[in-house]
């Protein structure tokens, strides 16, 4: 039976110190109990807040290896509470949010806690979408003078999977593209759909051979006027309307292009468990999942906390 905690104030009293913070880590860790990885013995005492010392051959174990916690020196307590806070609020939190109710005293530590989860929330070696899916993209920027069609100038481009039921929404895919090329969509796609599902897409001919990839594709040829995809892809329109509603609602525009993948990383996350009853079951999934590596150069920069590259991206401008 998975264990999390209901409501805030299970929550409070489970986890107010670290003690207890590493009890819980450990259950995820050795949900039968601790088991030496050398020797297999079960027998320990704690020698330090995350290290464990086996009676039987005396290696070190660490109940943060492998987790969020890896390489930090924040209390446990400090961690748990802004997973808590994080996966509590419906539509998420901004860094200058996340300082204020943890009462940290640098933007820069909110900044960093926030992107070391928004990297947590991507399961390795998760299922894709598969059945019927949706595939669009869409860009996310200010409007810029003379720049028509798919052609990004300084906007990002983003693309969209959604697994459609019926007339319902199922789990979604976003992915950052450097454009709309048949080399930037084909690996999305292979990605995030599983081969013999069913792809509607518009005309584009960025989509052109992906039925030798084994998938069958289904497309809507679209008009001249906007409303014409809305009609023709009214799923995908719908996630995208929600991302930029988020992003500009939340993050009031000021996700950089450089950390944009982990951005709708998030939005994934939240949007795939948006019918989960219990936003304890979040903190659990959060808590227990893996980070994936960085994805860039500036990302390898902020985890050696030279976090300065933050001031220097150029954001998006949603409101601009």
């Amino acid at each position: 039976m998975e264990d999390y905690p209901r409501t805030l104030a299970d929550f409070e009293r489970r986890f107010r110190t670290d003690e207890a913070c590493r009890e819980y880590l450990m259950y995820l860790r050795w949900p039968t109990g601790f088991r030496c990885p050398r020797c297999g013995g079960n027998k320990f005492w704690p020698q330090r807040i995350t290290l464990l010392h086996c009676a039987g051959c005396d290696y070190q174990s660490s109940v943060i290896a492998g987790t969020i916690f890896q390489d930090t020196h924040a209390p446990l307590t400090l961690g748990f509470r802004a997973m808590g806070y994080i996966t509590s609020q419906k539509n998420g939190t901004s860094a200058l949010g996340l300082q204020r109710i943890l009462g940290l005293g640098s933007y820069r530590t909110a900044w960093a806690w926030l992107h070391k989860l928004r990297r947590a929330m991507v399961r390795p070696g998760r299922d894709r979408l598969r059945g019927r899916v949706e595939v669009d993209e869409t860009f996310v920027g200010g409007e810029e003078d003379g720049v028509r069609g798919r052609r990004r100038g300084d906007k990002s481009l983003i693309a969209i999977a959604v697994e459609v039921g019926g007339q319902r929404i199922g789990r979604i895919r976003l992915g950052s593209i450097p454009d709309a090329s048949a080399a930037s969509l084909h690996p999305f796609v292979a990605d995030s759909v599983e081969p013999g599902s069913t792809l509607h897409t518009d005309g584009w001919s960025g989509y052109n051979g992906l039925e030798q990839k084994g998938y069958a594709c289904e497309i809507s040829v679209m008009g001249k006027q906007p409303q014409d995809a809305v009609k023709l892809l009214p799923h995908v329109h719908l996630v995208v309307a929600l991302l930029k509603r988020w992003l500009m609602g939340t993050h009031q525009g000021a996700a950089s292009r450089a950390y944009l993948p982990y951005y709708l990383d998030e939005f994934t996350f939240r949007f795939n468990r948006r019918k989960s009853k219990s936003r304890g079951k979040l903190f659990f999934r959060l808590v227990e999942q893996q980070p994936l590596p960085p994805r860039s150069a500036s990302t390898n920069s902020f985890q050696r906390k030279k976090l300065r590259p933050w001031l220097n991206h150029k954001r998006l401008g949603l409101h601009e």
